[in-house]
């Protein structure tokens, strides 16, 4: 009898993490981001707000299970990042979302805004790409492979601004 073939999804060092599916089409860039550079992810709806305790229990399975840096998505209070922060020692990269009357501006504030010994690296507003590409470059201190693909990434990038 043949063996079955499994193909195991190799564990996520980056978690992502937002606190509403509208948030979706925004925060996909940088799992996209993530995948194009190699680096196992996951993506989470959680709400700081609306389900803590469903985020307290994340964050404590995600770390069991080798993620390295969070990215927190959120708009208005955007109370996500610090939530995370609060919770872990590792790598929190927040990013506010365009929502709300003033189009993410408050949400900027929120995010950036951390009280001391809780830090959060926050990108601009709807800068989830961005934040993917913090995420690889603190996964690169120690990964040697990962610092090749965001080279080659960068080199891609120039190319297409040489052809203008």
């Amino acid at each position: 009898m043949a063996s079955k073939r499994t193909s195991k999804k190799p564990a996520p060092l980056v978690a992502i993490m937002t606190g509403s599916p509208s948030d979706l089409p925004v925060v996909e860039g940088a799992t996209k981001i993530l995948d194009m550079l190699g680096i196992p992810s996951e993506l989470k709806v959680l709400s700081a707000h609306r389900t803590p305790e469903r985020v307290t229990a994340y964050i404590e399975k995600a770390e069991q299970g080798g993620v390295e840096v969070f990215i927190a998505c959120a708009g208005m209070a955007a109370h996500l990042a610090g939530a995370v922060a609060a919770q872990t020692l590792k790598p929190v990269i927040g990013v506010p979302l365009a929502s709300g009357a003033i189009g993410g501006f408050d949400a900027l504030l929120a995010t950036v805004q951390m009280p001391p010994g809780i830090p959060v690296a926050t990108v601009g507003v709807d800068g989830s790409k961005n934040a993917a590409y913090l995420a690889a470059r603190i996964l690169a201190a120690s990964r040697p492979e990962i610092t090749k693909r965001i080279e080659k990434d960068l080199q891609q990038q120039r190319k297409r601004y040489d052809k203008v």
